[in-house]
C-alpha cells in the first residue's frame, strides 16, 4: 500500500500537531451528491449498494473526489451485523430500515449466531480491500459499527422508533434479556471491527446514535459499558508519544451525550464525537481528541452563516492539538453542494497554524 499523502486526520486523532484542522462528515457518501442518486438509480435499492463492493467502493470515493476531505468513510450501513444475524434488514421509501424478524425475548436472542464477518460480512471486508487500494494512499479510510446499544433498539423495535418503547420496556421488565442481547453484539461488533482494521481500515468509528435517549444510569449500564468492552476487544496497535502511522484510533460517537463526556474518556477511545448541544470550549484539550460539531443545518444558510458558524467552532476549541472538524449529527439529503465546499474551505484556511 502507498504511504498516506495526507495523514492530518490521524495525527488529529492521536492528539499531535497538524498543519490545519482535518475535517470528514459523517454521512459525506449519500443522497446530497448528485452522482450518489445516479448510482443508487443504477444499483436498484440501497441494500444492492451496500453488499456489491465495487458499488460501495464508488460511493465511497465520490465525496473525495468532488471535496478537499481529509478521510474517507466506507460506505455501509450500522445495521450490517442484525442483518448477518438473519433478521432481515430491509428499507421502505421514507420510512427508514426495517427488519424482517425483531427480538421479542430471551428465546429469540438466544437463537441468534455470531456472525462470520469474512463469511456473512465479507463484502464489507472486499469493500474495504477495494476501496484502500482505489483510495492508493490519498487520505485515510475509517471502519465503523453501529453500538450494541443503538442495534438492539433497531432489532427489539423492529426498526426506527421515536419512543424506544419497546427496549425501554425490556430494559425495566427483563435487563437480564436484555444484556444477554448487548453482550452477544458487543462480541460481534468487536469481531466485525477487527476484520475491518486486517482489511485495511485505518481509523475506527463506532456510532451510539441512540444513546441519548438514557438515562444518565442507563448509559453507563447499557451502553457505555459495552463500548468499553468492544475498544478492549480491538487489535489497535500500540500508541505511542509520538505519531505512529500503524496505530488504529477509535472515535466513540454517542448523540445527545454531551453531559457524559468525561465518563466516555473513560472508555479507552482516542476521540470523542459531539453533537452542536457542546460547547468545545467546555472541554478538556488533548487527552483525548474531539470530533464535531457544526450543526448540519448551518449548511442552508449563506456564504457568511457558514463561514461565520464554522470560525465559532474553530475558536471554541483552539489551536490546541485534537480537534477534527466535523458535523454535529450527518449531512442533510437536501444540503446545497456549494455549501459544503464553503465549509471546507473556511476550515481549512482559518485553521492554519
Amino acid at each position: 500500500m502507498m504511504p498516506l499523502k495526507n495523514d492530518r486526520y490521524l495525527r488529529a486523532l492521536q492528539c499531535q500537531p497538524v498543519d490545519c484542522t482535518p475535517i470528514w462528515m459523517m454521512r459525506q457518501a449519500g443522497r446530497y451528491l448528485p452522482e450518489y442518486r445516479h448510482l443508487r438509480a443504477q444499483a436498484g435499492d440501497f441494500m444492492t449498494m451496500c453488499k456489491t463492493p465495487e458499488l460501495a467502493c464508488e460511493a465511497t470515493l465520490q465525496p473525495i473526489r468532488r471535496y478537499d476531505l481529509d478521510a474517507a468513510i466506507i460506505f455501509s450501513d450500522i445495521l450490517t451485523i442484525p442483518d448477518a444475524m438473519g433478521l432481515g434488514l430491509y428499507f421502505e421509501q421514507g420510512e427508514g430500515p426495517k427488519f424482517k424478524k425483531s427480538i421479542n425475548d430471551i428465546s429469540d436472542i438466544k437463537q441468534l449466531a455470531i456472525p462470520d464477518p469474512e463469511s456473512e460480512l465479507g463484502y464489507v471486508m472486499d469493500a474495504i480491500r477495494l476501496t484502500k487500494r482505489e483510495l492508493n494512499g490519498k487520505v485515510p479510510l475509517i471502519g465503523f459499527s453501529g453500538s450494541p446499544w443503538t442495534l438492539a433498539t433497531y432489532m427489539i423495535e423492529g426498526g426506527s422508533s421515536k419512543t424506544f418503547t419497546k427496549i425501554k420496556k425490556m430494559l425495566y421488565s427483563d435487563p437480564l434479556s436484555l444484556h444477554l442481547l448487548l453482550d452477544k453484539l458487543s462480541d460481534s461488533i468487536a469481531l466485525y471491527l477487527n476484520a475491518q482494521i486486517q482489511a485495511g481500515a485505518q481509523s475506527i468509528m463506532i456510532f451510539d446514535s441512540w444513546g441519548g435517549v438514557l438515562s444518565h444510569t442507563s448509559y453507563n449500564e447499557f451502553s457505555l459499558y459495552y463500548m468499553t468492552k468492544i475498544i478492549s476487544l480491538l487489535n489497535r496497535g500500540k500508541k505511542q508519544n509520538t505519531f505512529t502511522p500503524d496505530y488504529v484510533p477509535v472515535t466513540l460517537f454517542t448523540k445527545g451525550g454531551g453531559l457524559w463526556f468525561e465518563k466516555i474518556m473513560s472508555s479507552g477511545c482516542d476521540a470523542i464525537g459531539v453533537d452542536w448541544t457542546v460547547d468545545l470550549s467546555s472541554l478538556p484539550k488533548e487527552k483525548v481528541a474531539i470530533q464535531g460539531n457544526l450543526d448540519p443545518t448551518v449548511l442552508y444558510g449563506n456564504r457568511h452563516t457558514i463561514e461565520e458558524s464554522a470560525n465559532q467552532v474553530l475558536k471554541e476549541y483552539g489551536h490546541y492539538n485534537g480537534h477534527i472538524f466535523n458535523l454535529g449529527h450527518g449531512i442533510n439529503q437536501d444540503t446545497p453542494l456549494e455549501s459544503v465546499d464553503i465549509l471546507i474551505n473556511v476550515v481549512h484556511q482559518r485553521s492554519k497554524r
